[in-house]
């Protein structure tokens, strides 16, 4: 998987971790990425858009 130009962001809620918590890179075009903020160059989870957005709206709810 191809994630040359990811922008990686953190919640704005993290800092309640020291910071740690999962990177969203959501600026792709066909895949949105999220890795442990603490591996940066560890694995990659990758989602097709539509799926990332159906759980951000299922977790929201709850």
């Amino acid at each position: 998987m191809d994630l040359t130009g990811a922008i990686w962001r953190k919640s704005s809620r993290s800092s309640g971790n020291q910071g740690n918590c999962v990177e969203v890179a959501d600026n792709l075009a066909r895949v949105v990425g999220v890795r442990d903020s603490k591996d940066r160059q560890g694995p990659v989870l990758t989602f097709d858009p539509e799926t990332w957005r159906a759980f951000v709206t299922f977790t929201k709810g709850h």
